[in-house]
């Protein structure tokens, strides 16, 4: 289900939209801001579940934080 919305934002990330459709990259600036806002919430639970994870277990090692660099390759 859809909802409408009314929101402010800055010029600056209306102007990205706008480019993002003229290039053909989103299907209208509602699309991109949905996915942006979805992608938002996303990153977000992530964020909550690696902080349980955290809590549980405590932080990473130096050796776990290295394989997930690599894994993701950073």
């Amino acid at each position: 289900m859809r909802t409408r919305v009314t929101v402010t934002v800055d010029a600056a990330a209306v102007h990205a939209a706008e480019a993002e459709v003229a290039a053909g990259r989103a299907p209208s600036v509602s699309a991109w801001v949905a996915s942006a806002m979805t992608e938002r919430a996303h990153r977000e639970s992530l964020t909550n579940v690696l902080a349980e994870i955290r809590a549980e277990l405590g932080p990473a090692t130096d050796e776990e934080t290295a394989w997930a660099r690599s894994v993701l390759g950073q």
